[in-house]
């Protein structure tokens, strides 16, 4: 039945497309002709047809993310071929097999700060005010730096526009979900201002009600963002953008006391993040453009922990991390067909939590040089690269190489090959972290030989029987005093074709090659049993594949799509001891012990072979209907070691493949009013055991109302 109804669903869309067919033809082909020039500034720092880019770009529109029902981040990203959304200390995506960690999230052009294990929470971004969302494939840390190894997001948000007008939009749906928000646009003379507020709340939900635990407790959100323009003259202009995020969360939890009887502690949390971007443009000439930014972001989080009894405190912890960037642009026009990119800039990040000796501070200095060429008609060459200089790290020198050729008007050919970099982080530096419950330790790279020292004297390390010395790895300890960024070498090649008006196919091959990847290591033995942890490189891995993507204009404002990856991702260490035969399993009904072969090997967990998606969106100006139909499918995957040989290779260690579908509907009335309707994961998919972040089905209805002169 519920299948029958979203089959209906699906057809009535088709069918809603027939009429109004010459309406919607010339405003159809219209639309199809400005798609062609959009504009995108991430893949070179300048703005450049879509088109006409090297480098394989995704944009999802803002009338796209409006036909979907979407309100957070993680809506939009979710749907796009070779993004995966993973949960994994928050929901990061994952893009061409590369953990959330390796990919840069800029708003604006600037880096939001706050990651949690490596992972940015991308809910935390309201798409309420996005105008776009870029997403470059491939390593550009020849432009961004650090964690743009995998690849870069960057959403933009509305600029202002002429005139004067807003929206305001209320949506209410399963779970007591509550979005609540507004824009608000005026420019006039030489001032423009923009402003976007946004509440969004939700009761939480449980996915295993008998335990009693919440999957995802109550929390509300609040969302402030603005930008103000000033033109001081015809050639300079004077921009500042701000940001505004909190969010709180309430939880009780059960917790195990230390003589095995159980209490009820509640959670009060809270997070925050702020920043502020002043940033100065002018044009010397026609083929001189300058640019002066600067950009400072504070992240805060705080969690409270009393006894619900009677009201005692548990426990308390604290994270402030700040960033403050300024940077300088020059853009020169050498030539109609060949523009130079020159910039540099200073970093100082700083950090103080609970888990952290005192304040911690890094420093880094960098310069980036770009020449986008197009030495021949249809051949455009992009090279650039970016020297980074680290006040805690080896200096990172970042290449790239890009190159686009129109062999037919219809077709053309794409390829790129660059080096990426990430930075150990703060934790990987300076974590003194000691879990007084089960009794481990782990230690940042700068304290942990201080660290060892000082338990050995205080006779917390197990002694060597043979040699009474403390059981310390002393091979590992020197490793970790020796932290190095991680870095890739990535290379995409690909095809983009428009045989027609109607039709667009991408086909995009790509593989990164990983080394001195970070992992933890035991560099010593406690007398409780437990180990002292650090971070070393170690890892070499790579991912490669290949991603697919068709669109067709199946009526004018009917479109169909679907998008297609082909993924493998492993680790370069286990290959070798497959092939040396040195990797075993042990049956856990015979206790047989079997020797392992490559065709066991499973590759990295958290990766799925194939994904893809099917969608079907309609849009009719003229009646003021619009809606959507997505499909994203997730492949099985590796979720984690059952067997303790620490590689992918049983059966009962994947996660089944699964989809998700999600249906949208919209009316406009009289060009101010938008009533929508929603139902995501209709077939009401769930895996308690292993998927905490897909609730089941979800119903939504919102009204926005148009203000202001549309």
């Amino acid at each position: 039945m519920r299948l029958l109804l979203f089959t209906t669903f699906g057809i009535t869309l088709l069918y809603a497309a027939l009429p109004g067919q010459a309406q919607q033809a010339a405003a159809d082909t219209s639309a199809y002709r400005l798609q062609l020039r959009e504009v995108v500034v991430t893949a070179t720092r300048t703005e450049k047809a879509l088109t006409e880019v090297p480098i394989p770009v995704t944009v999802v529109s803002k009338a796209q993310i409006r036909t979907m029902g979407a309100v957070r981040l993680t809506d939009v990203l979710g749907e796009q071929t070779g993004l995966t959304i993973v949960a994994d200390h928050g929901r990061g995506v994952q893009l061409q097999g590369l953990n959330p960690e390796y990919t840069l999230i800029l708003v604006d052009g600037e880096p939001l700060i706050g990651r949690t294990a490596g992972t940015l929470e991308l809910s935390r971004v309201a798409v309420g005010n996005i105008e776009r969302v870029e997403v470059v494939k491939g390593p550009a840390s020849a432009l961004w730096g650090s964690e743009a190894l995998a690849g870069v997001v960057n959403i933009i948000t509305q600029k202002p526009q002429a005139g004067t007008r807003g929206e305001v939009r209320l949506r209410y749906g399963t779970n007591r979900t509550t979005d609540a928000g507004g824009t608000f646009n005026y420019q006039h003379n030489r001032l423009g201002l923009t402003f976007f507020g946004n509440r969004y709340s939700s009761a939480g939900y449980s996915l295993q009600p008998a335990t009693g635990e919440a999957t995802v407790p109550p929390f509300a959100s609040y969302t402030g963002q603005s930008r103000v323009t000033y033109r001081l003259d015809d050639k300079t202009t004077l921009s500042t953008s701000g940001r505004h995020f909190v969010e709180k969360q309430t939880n009780t939890l059960t917790i195990s006391g230390g003589n095995g009887q159980k209490a009820q502690v509640r959670l009060a949390a809270r997070q925050q993040d702020f920043s502020l971007n002043p940033s100065l443009t002018r044009s010397f000439s026609d083929k001189l453009l300058g640019t002066l930014r600067f950009y400072h972001a504070s992240y805060r989080t705080r969690e409270n922990y009393t006894y619900a009894a009677d009201g005692a405190p548990y426990d308390a912890s604290y994270f402030h991390q700040t960033f403050t960037r300024p940077e300088a642009q020059l853009d020169w026009r050498l030539h109609p067909n060949h523009t130079l990119t020159v910039g540099g800039g200073y970093l100082l990040e700083a950090v103080e939590a609970t888990r952290y000796d005192q304040r911690q501070q890094m420093r880094s200095g960098y310069g980036y040089v770009q020449d986008d060429w197009t030495p021949l008609p249809g051949l455009n060459l992009v090279a650039g690269a970016r020297f980074d200089g680290h006040s805690q790290y080896q200096s990172q020198l970042s290449p790239k190489l890009s190159g686009r050729y129109q062999v037919r008007p219809w077709l053309a050919v794409r390829a790129t090959a660059g080096r990426g970099f990430r930075a150990p982080d703060f934790r990987q530096l300076y974590l003194n972290f000691s879990n007084p419950a089960v009794g481990y330790s782990v230690f940042g790279t700068h304290q942990v030989r201080e660290k060892v020292a000082q338990l050995a004297a205080q006779g917390q390390l197990a002694l060597d029987p043979a040699t009474g010395q403390p059981l310390v790895n002393e091979a590992l300890l020197e490793q970790a005093s020796q932290l190095t960024a991680e870095s890739s070498r990535a290379y995409n090649i690909g095809l983009q074709a428009d045989p027609n008006e109607k039709l667009r196919l991408t086909v995009n091959f790509f593989h990164n090659d990983l080394r001195d990847l970070i992992e933890t290591a035991a560099v010593a033995q406690k007398t409780n049993g437990q180990a002292v942890y650090s971070y070393r490189n170690v890892s070499r891995a790579y991912t490669q594949g290949m991603e697919a993507e068709a669109r067709y204009r199946l009526r004018p404002g009917l479109t169909l799509s679907g998008g297609y990856q082909y993924l493998l991702a492993k680790d370069r260490d286990v290959l070798a001891r497959l092939a040396a035969g040195s990797l075993y399993r042990r049956d856990p009904e015979t206790l047989e012990t079997v020797r392992l072969s490559r065709a066991d090997y499973g590759g990295l967990f958290n990766r799925s072979r194939h994904t893809a998606n099917l969608k079907l969106f309609y849009d009719n100006t003229a009646r003021g209907w619009s809606g959507s139909v997505r499909g994203v499918y997730r492949g099985r995957y590796g979720l984690q070691d059952r067997n303790g040989n620490q590689i992918l290779d049983a059966a009962n260690e994947y996660v089944r493949g699964y989809w998700l579908w999600n249906v949208a509907a919209a009316k406009t009335l009289r060009q101010r009013y938008i009533l929508q309707a929603g139902l995501d994961n209709v077939l009401n998919y769930t895996d308690p055991a292993n998927l905490s972040t897909v609730p089941g089905r979800l119903y939504y209805t919102s009204l926005s109302v148009a203000l202001g002169r549309q």
